[in-house]
């Protein structure tokens, strides 16, 4: 009878372990959130052939061909909220392709545009999609705010939410009910924390130049059409104009606070514990540890020192592989040190 190695045992403990905790915090009772139809809050942006609605118009499906990807805007711009999506990805191969749900105010703004970024970035086939969050201020795109991660889940196999949590003192980034990514205002940030009246997006495009190893692998529209699917969709916000004469800023004070109230508002202990987590295990870029490209900290930026040990200067993971095998280089490590010290008490 054969018998099973002990390091595929020791992988697939690792496996169950790293996620468990994840999968334990996102069955709970969710959110309560109330959905929308399509058309109730949102009109197509692009490539409206490629866009197509469920008979019941409660979810759509957005898809990239060698014609063209597509996408859709909200109704409304909106001043603070939480935006929402529960989305599948396309499957097998997708290098080059983005699917990305944003915050935005650019088409108004041109020169001093807002942003709140949930990129997902495709992959060759057999390698996992990874995914960005990402936030301008008042165009400032020249201190772009990215972090990169990788899922505890195939993203294409089921559907998943992702959402964006906008508020005068804070941005949450969140997967499922997990927080991945807070951002806290503070004076020091001015004007690069997000302020004006945004649009929401969902879209799907060819961004061959830069999503998959830096731009060397393309699209290959073999694999054709790549289909992304919107279901469950949540807009809870404050629809404001942004460019009225005499905005009345005092209209959206009764829903902020309405929104701060709510439960995916409040960070409780065992969300930060999870989000800490998170960030431990599928984290592997951060713009906070990239001093070759801010060689002064971003004000925003809390630095973790047992986070900031396992990154490069360049923000990148300090061990090569996964966040799994660099588990397995500690465990080990802390093991050594532990015999080391138990040996040291036997001597004495």
């Amino acid at each position: 009878m054969s018998s099973t190695p002990l390091s595929f045992i020791f992988f697939f403990y690792l496996l169950i372990s790293s996620s468990s905790w994840l999968l334990c915090f996102s069955s709970g009772a969710g959110f309560n959130l109330t959905t929308i139809a399509f058309d109730d809050g949102y009109n197509p942006l692009f490539g409206d052939f490629n866009l197509v609605r469920s008979p019941d118009g409660r979810s759509v499906r957005l898809l990239l061909d060698v014609s063209s990807g597509s996408g859709f805007i909200s109704s409304s711009m909106y001043e603070h909220g939480f935006f929402s999506a529960k989305i599948k990805l396309p499957s097998d191969y997708t290098a080059g392709v983005v699917v990305a749900l944003y915050a935005s105010n650019g088409d108004v703004f041109e020169k001093n545009h807002d942003e709140l970024d949930i990129e997902f970035l495709g992959n060759v086939e057999g390698k996992p999609w990874r995914f960005q969050t990402n936030l301008y201020g008042n165009g400032s795109t020249s201190r772009g705010r990215e972090e990169r991660y990788r899922l505890w889940f195939d993203p294409s196999k089921e559907f998943h939410r992702y959402s964006i949590l906008w508020t005068a003192k804070n941005i949450i980034f969140y997967v499922d009910e997990v927080p991945i990514r807070e951002v806290v205002r503070s004076d020091e940030m001015g004007g690069d924390y997000p302020t004006k009246p945004m649009s929401i997006y969902a879209t799907i495009w060819d961004a061959s130049s830069w999503a998959t190893n830096g731009g060397k692998i393309k699209v290959n529209y073999d694999y054709a059409p790549f289909t992304a699917d919107f279901k469950e969709l949540v807009l809870e916000g404050c629809p404001m104009d942004p460019i009225q004469e005499y905005p009345d800023f005092t209209t959206c004070k009764e829903k902020d606070a309405w929104l701060e109230t709510r439960n995916f508002a409040v960070l409780t202990p065992k969300r930060r514990s999870a989000m800490r987590k998170f960030r431990q295990h599928y984290m592997y870029y951060s713009c906070c540890y990239d001093v070759w490209r801010y060689p002064v900290k971003l004000p925003d930026c809390v630095i973790d020192p047992i986070e900031k040990a396992r990154f490069n200067e360049n923000g990148r993971l300090r061990f090569s592989g996964s966040h799994k095998k660099q588990a397995k280089i500690a465990k080990a490590r802390r093991k050594k040190k532990q015999r080391a010290a138990s040996k040291e008490r036997t001597d004495v």
